[in-house]
């Protein structure tokens, strides 16, 4: 049995122009970012002499709406596309899914293709925490069709209005580092050093897997720890403003093994899982917060790039460690950077091929675009 390919379709509000998408998301895999293409459909008595326009924009906001006033503005909106679909001179390279959306909707149907520059930035959001606001900060993209006799928007109710997101894949060829950092403290007074070793199975971890740092202790000191603490931090780096801020997204205070008195040694895994959730500044991927909503992934750029050169928002995380010796010992801390990021789509994952020998109907699924993906949020499911 083959699986239905699925299409997400919205219509305008007067329901005289509808808009099918092949995906909702712009795939980055470091290197290349596969285009949106699909079909828009536009009665042709419908136009008398009009044309139907495509633009894609992208929106950084970087600050409140509700601290906007005396015309001070914190987003910045940029058109990264915009040109004819209805009438289209040229003829792109149709896609399987395209081609059996033409002969499914007919001589009405027009395809369409469109491409990000490679450097514009990936979907992000900032959680605005309970308050709320009427525009999450972030960077969001929109893709919109309409109708009108030049480039110009007349009229909202010949236009469809989708939100789509930009999401970065992991490289195919990971590096293989195995991030580790070794630290040792000596206490005045006392002689000998308490000693901390960290390391993670690889660099790169995807989003709802679990971290299992290795930490060792050797306390050649006369003090004793008490407990370890390990959380996993992102970091969120705000281009515009030069803002950094910094949220703790899994932790966990170990007392297994501990106390760690002096001349012992100590060794075990920790178990963490970094997750989404509600709170100010926890970034997200893109703004639609549902089911499949994700923190963040990690910014990464392609080798003649630099990090500093990115835009829109910088996520990175790390993984933290902490010995708590006591209310006069102090404590012993590290930081180990690592990834958090999407999986390359194995052969299992990717989209469904497309039979020559269904009907079409069969191959395809038409679900209709909404604002929530998969219906229920993140903060609906926080709310019950």
């Amino acid at each position: 049995m083959i699986t239905p390919v699925k299409v997400f379709k919205k219509s305008a509000p007067n329901g005289k122009l509808t808009a099918y998408l092949s995906q909702r998301d712009f795939v980055d895999n470091i290197t290349h970012t596969a285009p949106v293409d699909g079909v828009v459909v536009v009665d042709n008595d419908y136009l008398h002499g009009r044309k139907v326009f495509l633009r894609l924009a992208v929106t950084y906001r970087y600050g409140r709406e509700e601290d906007e006033v005396m015309g001070l503005h914190f987003s910045k909106e940029m058109e990264l596309v915009k040109w004819e679909v209805v009438p289209k001179a040229e003829d792109d390279q149709l896609t399987d899914t395209v081609i059996r959306l033409l002969q499914k909707l007919g001589n009405e149907a027009r395809p369409f293709s469109v491409k990000l520059p490679q450097n514009a930035p990936s979907s992000v959001t900032l959680e605005p925490g309970a308050e709320g606001t009427n525009k999450k900060l972030g960077v969001t993209y929109d893709l919109m069709f309409y109708v009108a006799d030049n480039e110009e928007l007349t009229h909202r109710r010949n236009s469809v209005n989708l939100a789509v997101r930009k999401i970065q894949y992991a490289p195919e060829k990971p590096n293989g580092r195995q991030p580790q950092i070794i630290v040792t403290r000596s206490f005045t007074l006392h002689p000998g050093k308490l000693k901390l070793e960290v390391y993670l199975e690889r660099d790169i971890y995807f989003h709802g897997q679990s971290l299992q740092p290795h930490v060792k202790v050797t306390n050649a000191s006369k003090k004793t720890v008490k407990y370890i603490l390990a959380q996993v931090i992102q970091h969120v780096d705000i281009t515009m403003t030069n803002t950094s801020l910094s949220r703790i997204v899994a932790s966990i205070e170990s007392r297994e093994g501990c106390p760690i008195t002096p001349n012992t040694n100590y060794s075990r895994s920790i178990v963490l899982t970094p997750l989404a959730f509600r709170a100010f500044g926890v970034a997200l991927d893109g703004q639609i917060q549902d089911k499949d909503a994700n923190l963040a992934s990690s910014t990464m750029v392609t080798a003649s790039n630099s990090i500093g050169d990115a835009l829109g928002i910088i996520v990175s995380y790390t993984l933290r460690v902490k010995l708590n010796c006591g209310a006069l010992g102090g404590e012993l801390t590290t930081q180990l950077p690592f990834k958090l990021m999407h999986p390359q789509p194995s052969s299992s994952d990717s989209k469904p091929t497309l039979s020559k020998t269904q009907s079409v109907d069969d191959n395809l699924e038409i679900e209709e675009f909404n604002v929530l993906r998969r219906g229920q949020s993140v903060t609906d499911e926080l709310d019950d």
